[in-house]
C-alpha cells in the first residue's frame, strides 16, 4: 500500500515559493509554523527533493517539544522518516538532515548515481534506488509502502511536487498564502517542471477548508474533482 501523501507549502500571493536565486523567503509566521510542526509531527515521513536541501539545509525536525513528546507517547521515534529525492546523490555528507535529531533518513536515487557516493552515505543513511535516469517516484512510493510509512509529508521543492502531482501520487494539498509578492519568471512555484500542455491533463483540485493565519490565508485541497474521490 502507497502512502497517503500530503503536501504543504508557503507561497507568495504571486505563487512564488522563494526568490529566483532560490533564497529562502520567510512567508508565514509562527502561527502557521506551528500548525506546520504538528502536520509533520503526524506524518510517518517527511520528504524534500535534493534542490531543497542545497538551498536551504533543513534538518525537518520536529521542533515543537510538545509534538515530540506526543509522537513519543504513540510509540514512535520523536521525528518522522526523513527522505531525500536526489537522483545523482548529490547531497553533501555534513547536509543537516543526515545528522540533526535521531531517526530514520532515506536517500532515493536513481542508477545514474556515482557507487562510490551511494557507498558513502549508507552509514548515514538509508539509500532506495529507483529509476534510471531520475528517481522514479511510483517506484518510491511502493517500496516506502512496504516500509509501514502510511502518511507521508512533501516539503518541497517545485521539481519534486510536480513529479508527484503528475504520478498522480499526492492525495492533499497545504497551500499557505502569504501576503507579498516576489515575482520573477524564474522563481520556483508550487508545480515545476513541464507543465501540463491539455486541460484533460490538469489534475483538478476540490477545496476542503480556507482558514486566515496571521496576515495570509490557508487553502487546505482534496486533489480530484468530487465525482473522482
Amino acid at each position: 500500500m502507497r502512502p497517503y501523501v500530503v503536501v504543504n507549502v508557503a507561497m507568495s500571493a504571486d505563487g512564488k515559493l522563494s526568490t529566483r536565486e532560490r533564497r529562502q523567503v520567510k512567508i508565514s509566521g509562527a502561527q502557521d509554523f506551528t500548525r506546520v510542526d504538528r502536520l509533520k509531527a503526524g506524518s510517518d515521513a517527511v520528504m524534500v527533493g535534493i534542490g531543497t536541501i542545497l538551498a536551504d539545509d533543513p534538518s525537518l525536525t520536529v521542533k515543537g517539544e510538545d509534538c515530540r513528546q506526543h509522537r513519543k507517547n504513540r510509540g514512535v521515534c520523536e521525528h518522522p522518516v526523513r527522505i531525500v529525492v536526489d537522483s545523482r546523490a548529490r547531497i553533501p555528507l555534513e547536509a543537516s538532515i543526515l545528522h540533526k535529531g535521531n531517526g530514520l533518513r532515506i536517500v532515493a536515487v536513481s542508477e545514474k548515481a556515482d557507487p562510490k557516493k551511494i557507498a558513502a552515505l549508507k552509514p548515514v543513511a538509508t539509500v532506495i534506488v529507483a529509476g534510471e535516469e531520475q528517481v522514479d517516484l511510483t517506484t518510491l512510493m511502493d517500496e516506502l509502502g512496504t516500509m509501514g510509512i502510511r502518511r507521508l509529508m512533501v516539503e518541497g521543492g517545485g521539481e519534486l511536487i510536480a513529479g508527484m502531482i503528475r504520478a498522480r501520487l499526492v492525495d492533499e494539498i497545504y497551500t499557505f498564502v502569504g501576503n507579498m509578492i516576489i515575482g520573477g519568471r524564474d522563481a520556483p512555484t508550487l508545480a515545476d517542471g513541464e507543465g501540463f500542455l491539455a486541460e484533460e491533463e490538469f489534475p483538478w483540485l476540490t477545496l476542503i477548508e480556507t482558514r486566515r493565519i496571521e496576515d495570509g490565508v490557508l487553502l487546505h485541497w482534496k486533489v480530484g474533482q468530487p465525482d473522482q474521490r
